[in-house]
């Protein structure tokens, strides 16, 4: 019997039972022409994924979701910040490649105007030097270590690139809409304080966490909150959110109907444990009054000597802050570690202690992985309560030299890990969603179409957005953009 074939009965049910099959014929259509499509594009997907070109075409076209483990000042290409450097005549470190609105005090005579420069003649060999310690344009892995070139650019650019901040909202918004990225949620801008604690706070609060005395580090941290809260730390946090991120959100018309973008709150991990405290309280207390601002982070180097030191201080801190503010979610840059890179025994913990101790969200990087310790258990755990891990191919290759099967994603995957593909510092590192992708097709073959699909919808899924619709929009959003995505590719017949 045909499958759409009813015998027409006689009676009053006849016209229900017409009406019946007529809309069971289109659902049987629509899911069978749905499935059709995909399993085209599954088929090209396979035949291409040996070939760089026809994958960066195919990832340039395909809708790629959003960004989660992005960094706003990384992001941004050297080039309009070095012009806005230029055009406005700052001081150049002709040695380092720094740039300075006013001249620092030095011994030497190496800071000079970009006017000088270019009365000099020297003006295009500077711009080469200066986009290769800006980035990784040129890098050739032989001269100097790849992750101190990347760490040390942020600080050489930063000057100009606290000057554009509305200009550098816009390109990014810009360039995603051109990548068919609809959403950011990026660590954005370090939230100034006026506010201080004594330094004698800093050996106590790391003897009671090294001995493992919570209700004590606790207490103290109430008296630490006391102070900052005298100090007027709530009031510094809501002026953020109202005169820096709701202004320029607003004001630039960052959120439409083809991108979406929310911040994220951050605190440096090489600092003194009050100052860390400080920043991550003003961050907590942000994001718990802002719909925009929707989640906390620590960032700066994992394997510097304070940020081995102070971990576990840190993810304490996360814990205390938890408590006070249980509605406010918060990722960390948990095991962006490698063998040679720290002490061995330096492997085995951070990520355990991100999940476990500090109740992270999600994670970025998580590269440590294989050498964590009880790796299935916190797999299984990760798993079991939906942590996603944020997973990023260019940064992990270009300053750990981890990539291929040296990397943990299919390590992540195999335990059912919800998986996010980001780009980390795209402006820095010279990249995009797009060719993470790629490196995502041709380094792991038992990635599939539906594999990668299901990663794009883990980046809003996962996301931290919690305004009420938003994240359903996207995700409808993105049914769209896939499904004219698919009908690129018609079954071949």
């Amino acid at each position: 019997m045909h499958p759409f074939y009813f015998p027409v009965p006689t009676g009053p049910f006849t016209i229900v039972l017409l009406m019946m099959k007529y809309f069971l014929s289109i659902a049987f259509i629509f899911i069978v022409s749905g499935s059709f499509s995909q399993n085209a594009v599954a088929d090209y997907f396979n035949k291409i994924r040996n070939n760089e070109a026809e994958l960066t075409a195919f990832f340039s076209q395909m809708p790629k979701g959003g960004d989660l483990h992005h960094h706003f000042s990384g992001a941004i290409y050297a080039e309009p910040m070095l012009q806005h450097a230029i055009e406005n005549d700052f001081y150049l470190n002709t040695e380092t490649m720094a740039v300075s609105t006013t001249k620092p005090i030095s011994n030497g005579n190496e800071w000079k105007r970009f006017s000088e420069i270019k009365a000099l003649g020297q003006l295009e060999q500077f711009k080469d030097k200066v986009l290769e310690k800006w980035s990784v344009k040129n890098y050739n892995h032989v001269d100097y270590p790849s992750y101190k070139l990347f760490f040390e650019s942020f600080d050489k650019f930063w000057a100009a690139a606290a000057e554009t901040v509305p200009q550098e909202m816009q390109e990014l918004k810009q360039r995603a809409i051109k990548e068919n990225v609809s959403y950011i949620e990026t660590q954005f801008l370090y939230i100034p304080l006026n506010i201080s604690a004594s330094s004698n706070y800093n050996n106590r609060l790391r003897q009671l966490a090294s001995s493992a005395n919570e209700k004590a580090l606790f207490q103290l941290l109430d008296s630490l909150y006391a102070d900052y809260s005298k100090q007027g730390i709530e009031q510094a946090a809501l002026d953020f959110n109202k005169k820096v991120i709701e202004h320029l959100h607003d004001s630039l018309a960052i959120d439409d109907s083809q991108f979406t973008m929310r911040y994220l709150n951050f605190s440096l991990r090489f600092m003194e444990p009050v100052d860390v405290f400080r920043d991550l309280t003003a961050s907590f207390i942000s994001a718990d009054n802002s719909k925009l601002a929707v989640g906390v982070n620590i960032v700066a180097p994992e394997h510097g000597e304070t940020a081995i030191k102070d971990y576990k201080l840190h993810m304490l801190l996360f814990k205390y802050l938890h408590q006070r503010f249980p509605n406010v979610k918060y990722t960390m840059h948990a095991g962006e570690l490698a063998m040679g890179l720290v002490l061995p025994e330096d492997l085995t913990w951070h990520i355990n202690d991100a999940v476990f101790t500090a109740g992270a969200k999600r994670i970025g990087h998580g590269v440590d992985l294989p050498y964590e310790k009880d790796v299935y258990k916190l797999l299984r755990y990760m798993a079991a309560n939906k942590i996603a891990v944020e997973i990023n191919l260019g940064s992990n290759e270009f300053i750990l030299d981890v990539k291929e099967d040296k990397h943990p994603i299919m390590l992540y995957k195999k335990f059912g890990v919800p998986i996010v593909i980001s780009t980390d510092d795209a402006g820095v590192l010279r990249t995009n969603l797009a060719e993470q992708y790629v490196l995502l097709a041709k380094r792991y073959k038992d990635i599939s179409y539906s594999d990668i699909k299901t990663f794009v919808y883990n980046s809003i899924r996962y996301s931290f957005i919690e305004e009420d619709g938003l994240k359903e929009r996207l995700i409808k959003d993105l049914d769209k953009r896939f499904k004219k995505f698919e009908a690129m590719f018609p079954p071949v017949k």
